[in-house]
């Protein structure tokens, strides 16, 4: 028996099949519900206005989309936040500027062993980290 403690009301529950307990579970299967609703007679809302309408949070709103169980298909509007830079999207889990980045990365660790920084990356962000600094001081 795997005993926790439910994340969303802190009580102690069985963990087998679930993340939350049978009353959380109860609480959200309502408002999967009412959201599902309120989209299908609402088909060009956002993923804000249907939060504040509905009053049920932009991550499980994001979480029931990734999970399949709202349809992108049925809702024009609807995209929720890249999970690096919250930018909207409307599949997968990252915005194609951070699968590039990512992309990048992971090709320069794999030809080097480790990143490559591109300090010019960084000027043009604006931003200049003490990592940088250290960096430089061993050239």
């Amino acid at each position: 028996m795997n005993l926790t403690y439910c994340p969303k009301c802190g009580k102690l529950f069985s963990k087998s099949f679930r993340e939350v307990c049978n009353n959380c579970y109860q609480q959200l299967e309502k408002d999967y519900e009412r959201c599902a609703e309120h989209l299908r007679k609402n088909r060009g809302m956002d993923i804000q206005q249907l939060s504040e309408e509905t009053e049920i949070s932009i991550k499980q709103i994001t979480k029931w989309v990734r999970e399949g169980r709202i349809s992108m298909m049925d809702a024009p509007n609807l995209s929720y936040p890249c999970e690096s830079c919250g930018t909207l999207i409307r599949e997968g889990h990252l915005c194609e500027s951070c699968k590039k980045r990512l992309q990048r990365d992971v090709r320069n660790v794999s030809t080097t062993g480790r990143i490559q920084h591109n300090p010019d990356e960084d000027r043009n962000k604006g931003t200049y980290q003490i990592g940088d600094r250290m960096n430089d001081r061993d050239k």
